[in-house]
């Protein structure tokens, strides 16, 4: 066994997801000699300013060192990263490792993976479990290989998700767990040198696998072809962030991001898209039964209830959504 104040862990990781792992660490007396974490981001309207990661922000608190590579394969940085002489490293919503880094601490090199591998490997597995109306999903944590995400498996922690939470419920649940899992998983490696039992994700039989990949603006719009349960566990699985979107067919082609919606069980006998009016109700027609939007947020304009947009737009029974 060896004790946690000599257990010497780099930490590697970006946005706030990766924040209370890093933080657990430090609170609970781990020595994590360096952080690695994406270069600073330019942002406003020149890109002039340069904005750090919130696990840089965090780290910089707490004075621990930061490495920022552009290249993960450039000898400058493996030279520095190795002068750190990791016995562990911790990635929590980082990039892919090249094996000079992912091999190089004496424990190996483990993850934190927002899915239950090896379900939903990919970049948004959030997103996706919400999306394909998944009702549980989890936290994995596994040695890193040079394969994405299908590494031997350490520890899993299961995650119910309400059939009506979105995905920053499902993200803020998670980054919880994965932080306790991770010091779990740390403790594991420290009692036992860092030879544990792992799981081959390849003798994992749960059906049918899912993948869970970047996502963009094409593949975020919604296809009101759909049924009214795929497109609400759609949406959900889209908001608050990126945003599912569709486009009313109105003089200006006017897009919609669309953040809430709310099963109704009546039959739809419109074509898919048709916009139905109830009152202070916005119903849209899928290929099943009319799906109520709640919150939706036109172009060039704030989120706001459908009752507000209705308001504003008398006209929008005319149109059809697409």
């Amino acid at each position: 066994m060896i004790d946690k104040d000599s257990l010497r862990i780099v930490f590697m990781g970006t946005p706030d997801f990766a924040v209370p792992t890093l933080q657990r660490l430090c609170d609970n007396g781990f020595h994590v000699v360096a952080v690695v974490t994406q270069p600073d981001k330019p942002v406003g309207r020149h890109g002039s300013v340069k904005q750090p990661s919130a696990v840089k922000r965090y780290a910089l608190e707490r004075n621990i060192p930061v490495l920022q590579p552009e290249k993960m394969k450039d000898p400058a940085f493996l030279e520095t990263l190795g002068s750190y002489r990791p016995d562990l490293q911790v990635v929590v919503a980082y990039r892919m490792l090249p094996e000079a880094v992912w091999g190089l601490p004496r424990f190996g090199t483990f993850n934190v993976h927002a899915a239950l591998l090896p379900q939903y490997r990919g970049a948004a597995p959030i997103n996706w479990a919400i999306i394909n109306g998944e009702i549980r999903t989890g936290v994995t944590t596994f040695f890193l290989d040079a394969q994405i995400d299908t590494g031997r498996i350490i520890l899993q922690k299961p995650f119910d998700i309400p059939d009506d939470a979105d995905v920053e419920y499902v993200y803020d649940g998670l980054k919880e767990l994965g932080a306790d899992l991770a010091l779990e998983t740390i403790g594991l490696l420290s009692a036992h040198d860092g030879s544990v039992e792992t799981i081959d994700q390849a003798t994992r039989t749960i059906g049918e696998l899912h993948d869970a990949p970047k996502l963009f603006k094409e593949n975020c719009r919604i296809d009101w072809n759909r049924s009214a349960k795929q497109i609400y566990d759609f949406v959900r699985g889209l908001s608050p962030v990126p945003g599912a979107w569709t486009t009313m067919t109105d003089e200006k082609q006017t897009t919609l991001k669309v953040y809430r919606t709310a099963k109704t069980g009546q039959p739809a006998h419109e074509q898919p898209g048709t916009m139905v009016i109830d009152k202070n109700r916005l119903m849209v027609a899928a290929n099943d039964d009319l799906l109520e939007i709640v919150e939706l947020q036109p172009a060039g304009k704030k989120r706001m209830k459908a009752r507000d947009f209705l308001n504003g737009n008398h006209d929008a029974a005319l149109y059809r959504l697409v």
